[in-house]
Parts: C-alpha cells; sequence; structure tokens
C-alpha cells in the first residue's frame, strides 16, 4: 500500500486538479461578460443580451463549484500538510487572507447583482457589478499566483527558529517568478474561455442550424483565441528562460537532458529511462532546444546529472510535450476558424463537431502545464526551504486513502453534473435570429 506521503500527495493533486478547472474559466470567463454586456449597451442588439445572460449562468454555475472544491482543498493545509503552515504560515496565512478580502467578498457581492438584478438596478449599476466581478476574479488569481511563485522562487523573508518570517512584503510578492506564472496562467484562462464559449456555441449550431443565436460568440471565442495564442507562447518562451534561471533541473527533466549539452536537440518524442539515465526511442532536432531555451544553437543546458536532486523525469517530459501540442492544435484550430468566420464562410458541420471537440482543450493544456510545474518542483514544497516529506501529516495511510476514495468518487460525480448541465443549458431554449442582422429575437425555438 502507498505510504501517507504519496496518498497525500495524490489527494493534494486531485483536489487542486478539480479546484483549477473553475477559476481557469472563470477568470477570463467575466471579462467576457463584460464585454457582452459593454457590446449590448453599444449596439442596442438583443442577441448580444441573450449571451450575457446565457453566459451568467455557466459564469455562476463554475464560480459556485469552484468555491466549494477551494475550501476542501484549503482543509488540507491543515489535515494533510500541517508542516506548511507551521514552516511558512507567516506569508501564506496572509496571502490567502488577502485574496479572501479584497477579491472574493468582491466575487461573491456583485455576482448576485448579475444574477438576479435585472430590472431590479439601473443598467449603469449591473455593467458596473459585471465589471467589478471580473476584477475581482482577476485579483483572486492574483494573490493564489503570488503564494504559488514565491514556493517556487521564495524571497524576502528569513528563518528564524526554524519559521519563515518575511522581512520585505515587495519582495515576497514581486518575487522574480510571479510575472511570468501570472501571465502565463492569466493568458491560460483566456484560452480556456475562449475555446470554451467556442466549443458550446458550436453545439448549439449543430443543435439549430437555423438559428443566429451562436454566431457572435462563436466569433468572439475564436477571434479571442486566435489573438491570445501567439500571447501565450512569447510568454512561455519567457517563462522557461525564467525556470531555467532558477530551477535548471526542472528545465532538464523537461527536456530529457540527462548529461550537460552544448546544442541540445529538440526532442519531439523519447521515453526517458531513469535507469539507465538516458532516452529510448530518440526523436529529435538538432539544436533546436539549446537555441529555444539560450537562443544561442551551441548554448549549454545543464544535464540532470549535474544536480544534487532532480524531479521524476516522465510527467514533466511527457506532460510538457501534452501542453505544447494543444496549444498547437488551439493555434491552428482558432487561426482557421477565425479566418472562415471573418470572411462569413459556412461552417459545415465536420468544422463544427471538431469545435465542440475542443471545448475543454483548455482544460488539458492548463493540468498537463500544472503537473510539469508543480511535479518539477519535487522533492521541495518550498523550493530550498522546506521539503514535500517534511511538512506531511503523521496520520495513518488508511485514513488518508479513506479521503482519497471519498474525494475522487464526489468529483467524479460533480465533473460529469457539470459538464451535462452546460450542454444542458446550451440546447434547453435557443431563441433564433435573423442570421443577416442578429438584430432582433424572431420566435423561441426549442433545440
Amino acid at each position: 500500500m502507498l505510504d501517507t506521503l504519496m496518498l497525500s500527495r495524490i489527494q493534494f493533486a486531485a483536489n487542486i486538479s478539480f479546484h483549477i478547472l473553475f477559476p481557469t474559466i472563470t477568470i477570463a470567463l467575466g471579462w467576457m461578460l463584460v464585454f457582452f454586456k459593454f457590446r449590448h449597451n453599444r449596439t442596442g442588439e438583443q442577441i448580444w443580451l441573450d449571451t450575457y445572460y446565457f453566459w451568467v449562468k455557466v459564469f455562476a454555475l463554475t464560480f459556485a463549484l469552484g468555491v466549494v472544491s477551494g475550501i476542501t482543498m484549503s482543509f488540507q493545509f491543515g489535515t494533510n500538510w500541517p508542516g506548511f503552515m507551521e514552516k511558512v504560515g507567516n506569508i501564506a496565512g496572509p496571502l490567502l487572507g488577502y485574496e479572501v478580502m479584497t477579491a472574493f467578498f468582491m466575487e461573491a457581492t456583485f455576482l448576485g447583482i448579475m444574477l438576479f438584478g435585472k430590472n431590479r438596478v439601473p443598467n449603469w449599476v449591473h455593467t458596473l457589478a459585471t465589471l467589478l466581478v471580473a476584477i475581482g476574479t482577476t485579483i483572486s488569481a492574483f494573490w493564489i499566483l503570488v503564494l504559488n511563485s514565491w514556493m517556487h522562487t521564495p524571497t524576502g523573508f528569513e528563518i528564524i527558529d526554524g519559521v519563515v518570517h518575511p522581512t520585505s512584503w515587495f519582495e515576497v510578492i514581486f518575487n522574480p517568478s510571479m510575472p511570468y506564472r501570472l501571465s502565463h496562467m492569466l493568458l491560460a484562462s483566456g484560452l480556456t474561455a475562449s475555446f470554451l464559449i467556442a466549443g458550446i456555441s458550436a453545439y448549439q449550431k449543430l443543435k439549430s442550424p437555423k438559428s443566429g443565436v451562436a454566431d457572435k460568440p462563436l466569433k468572439v471565442g475564436v477571434t479571442a483565441a486566435a489573438i491570445l495564442i501567439p500571447l501565450q507562447i512569447f510568454v512561455g518562451d519567457m517563462h522557461g528562460l525564467n525556470t531555467l534561471e532558477h530551477q535548471p533541473q526542472k528545465i532538464a527533466a523537461m527536456e530529457g537532458v540527462w548529461e550537460t549539452e552544448q546544442g541540445a536537440p529538440l526532442l519531439l518524442f523519447a521515453v526517458p529511462n531513469e535507469e539507465t539515465r538516458s532516452n529510448d526511442f530518440e526523436i529529435g532536432i538538432p539544436n533546436l532546444a539549446s537555441l529555444i531555451l539560450t537562443h544561442q544553437l551551441d548554448g549549454e543546458i545543464k544535464g540532470l546529472e549535474s544536480f544534487d536532486y532532480h524531479p521524476p523525469v516522465k510527467p514533466l517530459f511527457f506532460g510538457f510535450r501534452i501542453m505544447v501540442g494543444v496549444g498547437v492544435l488551439m493555434l491552428a484550430v482558432s487561426w482557421f476558424t477565425a479566418y472562415r468566420v471573418w470572411r462569413n464562410q459556412p461552417m459545415p458541420k465536420w468544422h463544427l463537431i471538431g469545435l465542440v471537440a475542443m471545448t475543454f482543450s483548455g482544460w488539458v493544456a492548463t493540468l498537463s502545464g500544472w503537473y510539469v510545474t508543480e511535479i518539477g518542483r519535487q522533492p521541495w514544497l518550498v523550493q530550498g526551504v522546506l521539503k514535500t516529506a517534511d511538512a506531511v501529516t503523521p496520520v495513518a495511510s488508511s485514513h488518508v486513502g479513506i479521503t482519497l476514495t471519498i474525494y475522487l468518487t464526489l468529483y467524479a460525480v460533480l465533473m460529469v453534473a457539470y459538464i451535462r448541465t452546460l450542454f444542458f443549458l446550451a440546447k434547453k431554449r435557443l431563441p433564433e435570429y435573423q442570421s443577416d442582422n442578429h438584430a432582433q429575437p424572431n420566435k423561441e425555438v426549442n433545440a
């Protein structure tokens, strides 16, 4: 049977994997709602208001699941990882508190106005509430990413009697990796929400081909994705350079570099072998890894053998390639679809089905990237300060195993219910619009 440490790691991974799916949507979806509301205010077209209220329902459902799973996740700091708060609670506690005070309360308060304020408050108040909720989601992401990035690149602290104390909150907040992790996550959220909107809109077009209800949100979704994916590639490159500077062993594992190399190849495929400390079945492009990471063809990349410790190689190696592969697919799909919709070309059934299949592609990319980031920090919980094994609970592994089983069962049920609810809302009632101007609804039809 797995020991308490491994079971606790699996349980936290399951909790944070489930939780992160929902903020990844709501962070950017809040700003999409602002756009939909502003478009209605400016044009007066009913389709924008109907689109807004449909996606407000999706936002509220997603927000609720994010809150519930977030509370459950935070409990584990005390139940599974008591050493974390004992060691770094003087920094982690305030940062989590700032997130609640500056963001969560604002989101929860003004979400009520978004949901129930129609015909009860002036339109400008309703629009302002939408804007404040979007700002709240972004502030929430800021504080969480501050804590997470500090755990990777801790600065602005001292250790007194084995306990971490802050010496500079500015250095804690603006630690070396924070700008890259925050921007990378915000762009990931934008892509996740964009493909969600595009996928659900494509599903509505499949269910009601004659209705124009999904045309504008589909256009918004693929256009946003087409703009954001090149930015994400650029930020990802900057993030990689920052990681190479501060966590070079993580980069070595991601690239499958066992021995220090100059002009390291970019491995398109390989099977890392930790026993032989080499890669099997290598397929690579000469010098490209060095060019990408050092911007020099013969740039040096330190191998895993250069470090006293390194993270497990296979999860990082394959997780990174899944993230990049999904990103390339996003680039191709968004640019191809944006080209067609902006030229007003018809969308064949196969194209719509492809967009539906990409509905949750942002989740796949986000989770794979998240696993690379967090597994790549091992064996540290806080880089160079606190090892994961030193923070775990002393309770019996059987107790952790029971709660893990309950969590996994509950999360599976909730995930199925969430996805089914999204598509149920999408097809429940579709107002039909004229396909040429989309100005006013003609009639209500059941899809």
